[in-house]
């Protein structure tokens, strides 16, 4: 299987949002107002788009709180998250 590229959605205190991003990339993939609304029922689906990803999602602080692949049958891991 190839391998799925990879996001991070971390928040820009400078902009007071939270931004998807995809790994080596310097511009944001989507930008959102807050965690919930990036974090709610598909929305990372569809801003990670047709070829799927693995999404890191951060906290405040900059550690990671979860990480989330799309689709879920790419998921190397049997592990909830």
């Amino acid at each position: 299987m190839a391998k799925l590229p990879k996001f991070e959605l971390v928040h820009d205190k400078k902009k007071d949002d939270w931004v998807l991003r995809q790994e080596g990339a310097d511009r944001a993939t989507r930008r959102f107002d807050t965690k919930e609304e990036a974090t709610k029922g598909g929305v990372l689906e569809s801003a990670v788009g047709k070829g799927g990803g693995s999404v890191r999602i951060k906290k405040l602080d900059g550690t990671i709180q979860e990480e989330r692949t799309f689709p879920r049958s790419a998921d190397p891991n049997e592990t909830p998250g």
